[in-house]
């Protein structure tokens, strides 16, 4: 129960990796703010408080100011206070390559991506230090990284991220307010289920994570745990740092190139 009575903000808990991280942070005693943009963030409410937890659900869209502050005032109103904050949300832009890729594209990715969890820090960090500690955990990617593993407005997004987290940490200084992020490698996720739908369609499930030596992807409550770990007192000493959780893709980030000139097959 190492978030018992906590009260913990998950963003982009509707489904996939915040889904799974919400119903963990309930088990371990904590009291959930689920937060998306979508019905799933009261679906996720639902399956918390059926299992014997505490929630509430919010719709927000995690790269709008005043809905992240909204956010933020609803677990202080409700559970007196902030410990953690887990800034999950994100989208994928898709996968085009640079040149495909116009401003609004990446404008709207950068938005959800990275202003995004900048804004989960900038609102949440002052409540959380008034408890005395607490953490921030973002979610990054091995995109990241780097290249090989999503197209440029995502990598870059996510890349941003990575920085953010540790310039984060710097500034909070004093404050007991840790910020980490993870880097998922593939995971089934809202995100990339046509992917996985495909392979099972296709009978190709073996090809999906072949490039790592894990040789698979990987489920939401692997990824979840690790970012449980990060908020938790069992990572009191970690801080400012970027967690790769990816079957140990990216200690080579083996990947076909995309030449200039020519549309990748």
């Amino acid at each position: 129960m190492r978030f018992e009575n906590k009260s913990i903000i998950v963003t982009g808990a509707g489904s996939g990796i915040g889904r799974a991280a919400a119903l963990l942070f309930a088990a371990e005693g904590g009291h959930v703010i689920v937060a998306d943009k979508t019905e799933g963030a009261d679906e996720t409410a639902h399956l918390v408080t059926q299992a014997g937890g505490t929630a509430k659900a919010i719709r927000i869209d995690a790269g709008i100011e005043d809905d992240v502050i909204r956010a933020v005032t609803l677990a202080c109103d409700s559970f007196g206070g902030l410990d953690v904050m887990f800034a999950n949300a994100g989208i994928s832009g898709g996968m085009a390559n640079l040149f495909d890729t116009d401003v609004a594209l990446i404008t709207e990715v950068l938005r959800v991506n990275l202003i995004g969890p900048f804004l989960a820090i900038k609102h949440a960090a002052p409540r959380i230090a008034e408890r005395g500690k607490g953490a921030i955990v973002l979610t990054a990617s091995v995109a990241g990284i780097r290249s090989g593993a999503g197209s440029p407005a995502y990598s870059a997004s996510k890349a941003g991220v990575i920085n953010l987290a540790a310039v984060s940490a710097q500034q909070l200084t004093g404050s007991n307010v840790r910020v980490n992020a993870i880097c998922p490698g593939l995971t089934e996720t809202g995100m990339t289920k046509p992917v996985f739908d495909y392979a099972r369609e296709a009978n190709k499930m073996d090809r999906v994570g072949r490039l790592n030596p894990l040789q698979r992807g990987a489920q939401p409550e692997e990824l979840a745990k690790v970012a449980l770990f990060l908020a938790s007192d069992d990572a009191s000493y970690v801080n400012g740092q970027a967690i790769a959780v990816d079957g140990g893709l990216s200690s080579s980030h083996p990947v076909t190139r995309q030449e200039y000139g020519r549309t990748a097959a």
